[in-house]
């Protein structure tokens, strides 16, 4: 394996732990690809802000309430007061938002980002497709193969069942 190769697995693998699944959609935080992108969460936004033509909500939304607790449970963030958290709630971004964001962001970094997190989604799409296949033809062993089996269990069961042969007494019998 080629070092470029090595590198590109390490991003895989550090993007993928930043997808997560909001609203039936797999999306990525505005603090996670500022510091994917290392550019700071305000500047990010002030881009996206400045272009929000090319950000419609398919793209990228705002949290609502409730998401943000579950992702406060779920990935550890710091409550707003008190503790020195977030005070806006975050920005998700859909693929197409990321993809989006490369024409926003104009810099070999955010190129580079850009095609490990497209690399990233296309290899979940990849293995969620291949689990699915792989679940039908599961299934569908289970229903073939019911019968057969149940015939195997059937004989092992007569063959349990079959009269015993008396045993012979082993020695002189008189």
């Amino acid at each position: 394996m080629t070092k470029a190769q090595r590198e590109r697995i390490v991003a895989v693998e550090l993007v993928s732990r930043k997808i997560f699944f909001l609203r039936d959609m797999y999306v990525m935080l505005d603090s996670d690809l500022a510091e994917l992108y290392r550019v700071t969460t305000s500047h990010l936004n002030r881009a996206v802000h400045r272009n929000r033509d090319r950000f419609p909500e398919d793209f990228m939304f705002q949290l609502n309430r409730e998401e943000m607790e579950a992702l406060r449970f779920h990935i550890g963030i710091s409550k707003r007061k008190g503790r020195g958290g977030r005070r806006y709630i975050p920005y998700a971004f859909t693929e197409q938002g990321v993809a989006m964001l490369s024409s926003v962001l104009r810099s070999n970094r955010a190129v580079q980002v850009n095609i490990a997190i497209m690399r990233t989604f296309v290899r979940l799409r990849q293995m969620l497709t291949s689990n699915e296949a792989l679940r039908r033809k599961i299934e569908d062993l289970e229903k073939r193969y019911d019968a057969r089996f149940q015939i195997v269990f059937t004989a092992i069961k007569e063959m349990l069942d079959a009269p015993k042969k008396s045993k012979r007494r082993i020695g002189f019998h008189g």
